[in-house]
């Protein structure tokens, strides 16, 4: 039996609730970013006995895999934040609701609850905002990592 700790609704209930939900996201991500920055830095700094095509493609496949990692947690802590709300009709597959969400993918076959549909919306929004960061850091990793140009 679900259990709803939050029962307002109201619009002020529900930016609350999601800002505090987007402002929880933000830290998780803003410490995975740190952690994967540091990484890289790291290596960039390490043994030359790798070759640089092999740390090159290390550093890509474990920047995706930690960040989409940290978009799946991101996603369960609105699955979690749904539940606790009651933002979805009962039997509803949470995660999938909030990935839909969190993604902008929407197709629209579960709808929020009345009382909570602002929810999605601004899980929308946190999402949109995360994915960007991600491939701002992704696209300042390839920048950095890149191989100097041989001098002639």
């Amino acid at each position: 039996m679900e259990q709803q700790i939050l029962v307002g609704g109201t619009m002020l209930d529900q930016i609350l609730v999601g800002g505090a939900t987007s402002l929880v996201n933000l830290i998780i991500h803003a410490v995975i970013l740190a952690g994967i920055a540091a990484t890289v830095r790291r290596i960039s700094l390490s043994d030359q006995a790798v070759p640089a095509v092999l740390q090159y493609t290390l550093v890509i496949v474990a920047t995706g895999t930690l960040l989409v990692a940290g978009h799946f947690l991101e996603v369960l802590v609105w699955a979690g934040t749904y539940d606790l709300v009651g933002a979805a009709p009962r039997g509803t597959d949470l995660v999938y609701f909030a990935f839909g969400n969190y993604t902008t993918l929407g197709y629209g076959d579960i709808l929020p609850t009345a009382q909570w549909r602002l929810l999605g919306p601004i899980t929308a929004l946190n999402g949109i905002v995360l994915i960007g960061w991600s491939t701002a850091l992704i696209f300042e990793i390839l920048h950095r990592s890149r191989p100097a140009p041989a001098k002639a």
